[in-house]
C-alpha cells in the first residue's frame, strides 16, 4: 500500500480515484467498461502530470519528508542489489554489535570492496532492532574495526548514510560516543584507499560525518545532509520542536544547496516522485554514480589518494571560512 506525504494529497485522491474505477470495470458486465477505462487513461495521465509538477518545485522541508519516507531504499537494499558475496561483520571487538552500522566485505561488481551503512528498517520490529538507524559508540567502533581491515587489504571503502543522527542515550555517552565519532572521522581521513560515501536518505550531524568523510561524497536528490536535525535545529533557535519546517526551509541542507557551497560533489536524480517509487531504479544509478567515483581514483597510490581527500576539505574550510 502506497503512503502518501502530506503534500502528495492531491496525488492520493487521484489515483484511490483509480483504483475504485479499476474495481468498478472488473465487476461490470453491462458494456460500461469501455468508458470506465477511458476514465482510467485520464486520470492516469492527470496523476502523472500531478506527480511530476509536485516534484518539480520541492521546498526544503518536502524533501526532508521525502528523504524519510518508509518505502525509500535502505542500506540492505543497496548491498542486495549491487553487491555479491556479501560476508558481514560483527562487533567492535570491544562492547558489542550496534545493528545500526552494518557493514562487510563485498562485491561491487567485480571489485572487492568494504561496504557499510546505516540501517533503520523496513517495518516496526526491525526498526527496533536497528534503533532507527542511529548507532551507539560500537558502531562507530565497528566501522573503524572495517576501515583497518579495508586499508590492510587495500580495498576500496563505500558507505551509505541514512540517520538522523548518533543515539543521544546516556549508555552511549558512557561508553565515548563524541570519542568513537572522532575517531570514525578520523579514520575516514587517514584512508589510503579511496572511500566513496553516499548520502541515501537522511545525513544527520556527526553521526552521519563519520562515515561519510570521503574521497567523494555523492547525495540522492531528495536526501539532507545536516549539522542537526531540523527539528533539533528548531528547539535550540527557537524553542520550540514544531517549527522544525522553518528550520528545514532556513538551513540549506538540500542536495541542491550543499552541491553549490561544495560541500558535496554529485547529486544523484531521483526518478520522477522520488527513490520510493522506483526503488530497484534508485539503486542501479546509484551503482553508476559509485562506479564512476571510483575510477577517478584508478592508478593513484595511497599518499595520493589522501591528499586527494585532505586537498577537498582543506579547500571546503577556506570556502566556508570566507
Amino acid at each position: 500500500m502506497q503512503t502518501y506525504l502530506d503534500f502528495e494529497k492531491p496525488l492520493a485522491e487521484i489515483e484511490q480515484r483509480i483504483i475504485e474505477l479499476r474495481a468498478l470495470a472488473h465487476e461490470s458486465e453491462d458494456g460500461t467498461e469501455q468508458g470506465i477505462s477511458k476514465d482510467i487513461k485520464s486520470l492516469e495521465d492527470k496523476a502523472k502530470n500531478t506527480l511530476t509538477e509536485l516534484y518539480e518545485s520541492l521546498t526544503p522541508w518536502q524533501r526532508t519528508q521525502v528523504s524519510r519516507h518508509p518505502d525509500r531504499p535502505h542500506f540492505q537494499h543497496y548491498v542486495g542489489q549491487l553487491m555479491e558475496e556479501f560476508t558481514s561483520l560483527a562487533g567492535d571487538r570491544k562492547f558489542g554489535e550496534d545493528l545500526a552500522i552494518m557493514g562487510g566485505l563485498a562485491r561491487f561488481r567485480n571489485m572487492p570492496v568494504v561496504v557499510m551503512g546505516h540501517e533503520k528498517g523496513t517495518d516496526t520490529q526491525s526498526r527496533i532492532d536497528h534503533n532507527f538507524g542511529m548507532a551507539n559508540p560500537e558502531g562507530y567502533r565497528k566501522a573503524v574495526r572495517l576501515m583497518e581491515i579495508a586499508e590492510r587489504f587495500s580495498l576500496p571503502v563505500l558507505t551509505f548514510v541514512d540517520t538522523a543522527g548518533a543515539y543521544p542515550g546516556i549508555g552511549a555517552e558512557e561508553r565515548g560516543q563524541a570519542e568513537a565519532i572522532a575517531r570514525a572521522t578520523d579514520a575516514c581521513l587517514g584512508l589510503g584507499v579511496p572511500n566513496i560515501s553516499v548520502i541515501v536518505g537522511e545525513g544527520g550531524s556527526g553521526g552521519a560525518v563519520a562515515i561519510a568523510t570521503a574521497n567523494k561524497v555523492l547525495m540522492l536528490e531528495n536526501s539532507i545532509y545536516t549539522v542537526a536535525s531540523p527539528e533539533a535545529s528548531a528547539s535550540i533557535l527557537w524553542r520550540d520542536a514544531s517549527r522544525a519546517k522553518d528550520a528545514a526551509n532556513n538551513m540549506k541542507i538540500t542536495a541542491q544547496d550543499l552541491k553549490a557551497f561544495g560541500i558535496i560533489d554529485e547529486i544523484i536524480e531521483e526518478p520522477t516522485g522520488g527513490a520510493h517509487r522506483n526503488p530497484m531504479e534508485m539503486v542501479i544509478r546509484t551503482g553508476n554514480a559509485i562506479e564512476d567515483a571510483l575510477r577517478e581514483f584508478e592508478g593513484l597510490s595511497p599518499k595520493e589518494v589522501r591528499a586527494a581527500r585532505a586537498a577537498k576539505y582543506l579547500a571546503m574550510t577556506r570556502v566556508l571560512g570566507s
